[in-house]
């Protein structure tokens, strides 16, 4: 659990630089073409909070913690006019630009620690399958028939 521990605040500690290069592979991405309706500004936040939070997220909270978020990440992409499909593939981006910055980062691991790396790569998965799902769930909730109505209640 220690590698774990240190591997989630090596991504908090350039939880920026993450951001930055997410943002960059996201403009450059042919399969987001939508996102154009939102500010890199905004982007780039979402990203950096997610990463920033990410061992909160990873470590010691649970589904509950993820999905008022993610619902609302999902509600405000369908509202900027972004396609569903385009949300979950800049999700997994975010999940991909991880993955790379470890394996930058990463070292010769010894036999302990391959468990530790294990159990990082198995919350990270539960991570960003919740994650994907509330923003769907919240996405859904606006291109739903009567969400305008549903909204104002």
């Amino acid at each position: 659990m220690l590698l774990a521990y240190r591997l989630v605040r090596l991504i908090e500690t350039h939880s920026e630089e993450l951001a930055g290069e997410h943002l960059q592979k996201l403009q450059a991405c042919t399969k987001c073409g939508s996102y154009t309706q939102v500010s890199a500004a905004e982007a780039r936040q979402t990203v950096a909070d997610t990463y920033r939070h990410l061992g909160a997220w990873l470590l010691g909270k649970d589904e509950r913690e993820i999905e008022p978020r993610y619902r609302e990440l999902g509600r405000r992409r369908a509202q900027q006019g972004v396609p569903l499909a385009e949300l979950m593939w800049a999700i997994a981006l975010v999940k991909q630009n991880l993955v790379e910055f470890l394996q930058r980062q990463a070292m010769e691991p010894q036999p302990a620690q391959l468990q530790g790396e294990l159990e990082i790569v198995m919350a990270l998965e539960r991570f960003f399958d919740c994650a994907s799902y509330y923003a769907a769930l919240g996405y859904e909730q606006v291109s739903a028939p009567g969400a305008a109505a549903q909204a104002s209640i």
